[in-house]
């Protein structure tokens, strides 16, 4: 059974995504770098020396040193740079990077890269986490994520050139150890982790997981929680910032992508995920993948 106390392990089980490297290298003199609007989710790793990071909205600038990370879910407007003030860095030039020199003094060694969320539950889970998260090289609770950055360090001085394919898998283990802990220490998170948190609705969700296909009203619902359908709607949407009908929709969509992978029929998933019809099953699975459930089953046939 899924409820709270194993949240961390569901949540990375449930949390699909792919990480992909933009650039890896070094910066000197005076720079600042962005990759915002290029992808909504990114990550820098700091390998080498030190710079400073700059958020649109927050008026304190955070230095980062070799051995931290950040990691940027939410699209934010933001730039790294060589210079502590935001107005300083805003004004100093873009420069191509040059290689990773593991003798220099100065400057700054970056790996640097995106997220990317699968739609549904994937996003869901993403939009309860803050907007960014940091990773402190010093953190004693850690450990675990600090020994994958010294992997990170590692394959980084590889001659002749670091692997990009194994960075972007190490990447994002290292994004997954550093979730896991900030779901266990953060009790402020929104979305789903606070619905599994809240005694009231942790025995609903569980079973929303458990059997997503059966035939799910809010009334039912409700009744789960020991509320009334008005005051569990209010109370559903505060916690979670979606409707039950949305949660349990991205719950329906993920039980169907497992059943697709498995080589189930569309008529056999589309029973199992609780529609009544080929049609509407049809219109919910594309309009929440993108893709029509049997070209999505034939994509993943033999894999």
């Amino acid at each position: 059974m899924i409820s709270s106390s194993p949240l961390v392990d569901w949540l990375l089980e449930s949390l699909e995504l792919d990480a992909s490297l933009f650039h890896v290298g070094r910066y000197c003199g005076g720079w600042h770098a962005s990759t915002h609007g290029l992808a909504r989710a990114s990550f820098h790793l700091i390998v080498q020396g030190h710079c400073w990071l700059h958020i649109d909205g927050q008026q304190e600038s955070l230095r980062l040193e070799a051995g931290d990370a950040v990691f940027l879910l939410q699209g934010l407007d933001y730039r790294l740079s060589s210079a502590r003030d935001n107005v300083e860095a805003q004004r100093l030039p873009r420069q191509a990077m040059t290689a990773l020199d593991g003798t220099a003094q100065d400057g700054v060694g970056l790996v640097c890269g995106f997220f990317h969320f699968k739609s549904g539950l994937s996003t869901l889970i993403i939009d309860g986490l803050p907007d960014w998260i940091v990773l402190r090289a010093g953190d004693p609770s850690l450990s675990a994520a600090r020994a994958l950055f010294g992997l990170i360090l590692a394959e980084c001085e590889r001659p002749p050139a670091p692997s990009s394919a194994l960075l972007e898998r190490l990447s994002h283990l290292l994004f997954l150890y550093v979730l896991r802990q900030q779901v266990a220490d953060n009790q402020s998170l929104g979305g789903l982790v606070a619905l599994a948190r809240h005694p009231g609705f942790a025995p609903l969700l569980e079973q929303l997981i458990e059997r997503p296909g059966d035939s799910w009203s809010l009334e039912s619902m409700a009744a789960c929680t020991g509320s009334s359908r008005s005051a569990f709607f209010k109370r559903f949407n505060e916690l979670a910032g979606q409707s039950p009908g949305q949660v349990l929709l991205a719950l329906r969509m993920r039980h169907a992508c497992q059943l697709l992978r498995a080589n189930n029929t569309v008529e056999q998933v589309c029973a199992a995920v609780g529609y009544q019809s080929i049609a509407a099953f049809t219109r919910a699975f594309a309009k929440a993948l993108g893709v029509q459930p049997g070209a999505y089953r034939r994509q993943h046939e033999g894999r």
